[in-house]
């Protein structure tokens, strides 16, 4: 499966557009329940008008959430991203922090979060960020039968080695959009049809 994913996509890396960690954790965090291309169009516009880590601090929450309202559930994720702001600023002394329990600590970030932040950001892998096309990839390859995002993280570290970590969330991401999305589709054209239950 490794070898079939990484010949399909061998340049997978996060989809969602940013130039530095601060601007990857607050697109990571606006695309809960959200599409990357939702987000990506959104944070064009909110990352030019909201330049440095101050900018978030210092936000209006009804403007904010006017800001971010096309990616759902605005009210929420903007408590939890002018609240990040504010803990990155005190306690992290403005740095997005580099470990899964510090990073864990922040409003809104779960382990698939900071599994994001930690690879794409600063090239620590410590495991695998499940969204819920992983989750239903890894069911339909018989990788998992859990359901917790964190029982099917163990079992698909478990099921690859630790090389593969950093790119195949991605791969099966983009392959469950390419091949085997959720809708009703032609199994027969799906790569690693042979290994699905």
């Amino acid at each position: 499966m490794a070898r079939i994913l990484a010949h399909l996509y061998p340049h997978a890396k996060v989809f969602l557009a940013h130039k530095n960690p601060w601007e990857l954790l607050i697109a990571v965090i606006l695309s809960a329940q959200c599409t990357d291309a939702m987000v990506n169009k959104v944070t064009a516009k909110l990352f030019k008008k909201y330049k440095t880590l101050n900018d978030y601090v210092n936000a209006k929450p009804a403007i904010f959430e006017h800001d971010i309202r096309s990616t759902g559930f605005y009210r929420q994720k903007t408590k939890n991203v002018l609240a990040t702001a504010k803990i990155v600023k005190v306690k992290f002394k403005g740095k997005v922090p580099r470990t899964m329990e510090e990073l864990t600590t922040l409003p809104g970030v779960g382990r698939k979060t900071a599994n994001i932040i930690l690879q794409s950001a600063f090239h620590t892998v410590v495991g695998i960020p499940v969204d819920t096309h992983v989750r239903r990839l890894v069911r339909l390859l018989g990788l998992s039968n859990n359901h917790d995002p964190d029982k099917i993280e163990k079992d698909i570290m478990t099921a690859f080695p630790k090389k593969e970590w950093s790119a195949i969330s991605y791969r099966l991401i983009s392959y469950g959009r390419e091949y085997c999305p959720a809708r009703a589709h032609d199994h027969a054209k799906c790569p690693l049809k042979k290994y699905d239950l």
